[in-house]
């Protein structure tokens, strides 16, 4: 008779005042590249100091695929009863109701949704301070295809228009197929304002380049063009966060990048994986981010130009 197999012992780690336990830690989570839960816990404890300081203060959306990223999936917001006391929590309105979210404020929280399989937590693009006034504005750069060029022109055209409407802006690999542009704001803006905005900064970028990129969300609109997408920008909207890892093949991660990135040929959404994290964490892109703005001066230079670029040539 084979015998029964024994279940493998917990891992324990401890990370401040706190021991976070990891159970069954050699579950394959990404059962192609070999990761297991242990090594999940083990990639968010090492990103930690960086990652943190994108989570703290705001509500979060969890993916979790508790039979590793080849089972059944979910998303989940309500924070469930089972969770530890010390674990911050936000209740924020709903359209009927409330929902507790689970805030992120340390290594220890992020260990625990590591044990819970969470493989990538989603952001709001707002603190749960102050929900509705969001310090961020993200455009998703969705490409029509496997092609990265469209997506590489639509993120060197938006750099090049904010920068015309004064407003410095980031760039990350999204870990799975585009871009994302982040603008950091002063949070005196509602999100209808900012995604008002948002609307219209891509409005403008589509105009100038109609062949390469739209704002139509409907697919068969598209016509394979590369599509700006500021849905995002809205209340309880998410966006991934920076560092999370995405559960696809290769584990890649939504990385951080300097703009000059851009100028690499092989750059691809999916540059940084869990096994190359140590190269990601050489330096940090992000580490002289602007300083929050705001968008009253932009808005008005965006008016102007808009009007401009829509008027005749004389």
């Amino acid at each position: 008779m084979t015998p029964k197999k024994q279940p493998t012992p917990s891992a324990r780690i401890r990370t401040g005042r706190r021991t976070v336990e990891i159970s069954r830690p050699d579950k394959g989570l990404f059962p192609g590249d070999g990761i297991t839960k242990a090594d999940l816990a083990d990639y968010y404890r090492t990103v930690a100091q960086r990652m943190l300081p994108h989570l703290r203060g705001r509500p979060l959306m969890l993916e979790r695929h508790p039979d590793g990223i080849n089972g059944p999936a979910f998303m989940q917001k309500d924070v469930p009863d089972h969770f530890p006391d010390w674990i911050h929590r936000a209740e924020l309105p709903k359209e009927s109701g409330t929902v507790t979210y689970l805030i992120c404020d340390d290594t220890a929280t992020l260990l625990y949704l590591a044990d819970k399989a969470c493989t990538t937590p989603h952001r709001f693009l707002s603190k749960a301070d102050q929900p509705d006034h969001p310090d961020r504005l993200v455009f998703d750069l969705d490409p029509a295809s496997d092609d990265f060029a469209p997506v590489r022109d639509a993120a060197l055209g938006l750099h090049q228009l904010l920068n015309e409407l004064e407003l410095p802006s980031l760039l990350m690999a999204t870990g799975s197929r585009g871009l994302h542009v982040v603008v950091a704001l002063d949070r005196r803006t509602p999100f209808d304002d900012v995604r008002a905005f948002a609307r219209g900064v891509a409005g403008v970028l589509a105009a100038r380049h109609p062949d390469r990129f739209t704002t139509e969300a409907r697919k068969k609109a598209r016509r394979g063009r590369l599509y700006l997408d500021i849905g995002r920008n809205a209340y309880a909207q998410t966006a991934v966060a920076p560092y999370a890892l995405r559960a696809r093949p290769g584990a890649p991660i939504a990385a951080p990048l300097a703009w000059s990135d851009l100028d690499d040929p092989d750059l691809t959404a999916r540059r940084w994986t869990l096994p190359t994290v140590d190269g990601l964490l050489k330096e940090d892109p992000w580490q002289d981010s602007p300083r929050p703005r705001s968008l009253r001066k932009a808005r008005g230079l965006l008016t102007a130009l808009t009007r401009d670029e829509a008027s005749p040539a004389p």
